[in-house]
């Protein structure tokens, strides 16, 4: 659940970083084609159609709660969401291309576009998704590691300056 959460707060922080600051100036057309290119050669829309399911599967349990007759509708409905949100990655795309096209020169983009295109740049395409997914869950484990240690050795401190806890 913490992980879908995080991952609707990412989206949602790319869609807020899409908007331009009122002063902000906007990318020359050229660096807007090139970061369309860019989001088209790193198959943005694929990656985020992937994980939709899965950020569907993991609402589920919070949502059904146990009630067997709301799991049969939950499972019934759940591929109509998807479906209804992959309709609106144009959305994304627009986004995210304004967002390179910001934070990139139209050359880098170039370059970028032209690594993706090689053999090593779509090898690492296509492991990518599987490399972030082991990176996160490796993450969780490391947080509640050091979550649970930093609340054990803070109680510590504060037990010793007399805090009673």
């Amino acid at each position: 659940m913490r992980g879908c959460i995080r991952t609707i707060g990412l989206l949602s922080l790319l869609f807020l970083l899409a908007a331009p600051p009122a002063k902000a100036q906007m990318p020359t057309p050229e660096a807007m084609a090139a970061a369309r290119e860019l989001v088209v050669t790193v198959h943005l829309d694929e990656q985020i159609a992937a994980i939709l399911p899965g950020m569907v599967k993991s609402l589920k349990p919070s949502i059904v709660q146990g009630r067997a007759e709301v799991d049969r509708e939950y499972d019934a409905v759940a591929p109509l969401i998807v479906e209804g949100f992959k309709a609106r990655m144009s959305e994304l795309s627009d986004a995210a291309a304004i967002i390179y096209a910001r934070h990139f020169s139209t050359e880098d983009l170039v370059a970028l576009n032209a690594f993706y295109k090689t053999p090593l740049g779509q090898r690492l395409l296509q492991k990518l998704p599987t490399v972030t997914q082991e990176t996160m869950v490796a993450g969780g484990k490391f947080g509640r590691s050091v979550g649970e240690d930093l609340e054990k050795r803070m109680k510590e401190e504060l037990r010793k300056k007399g805090v009673n806890l």
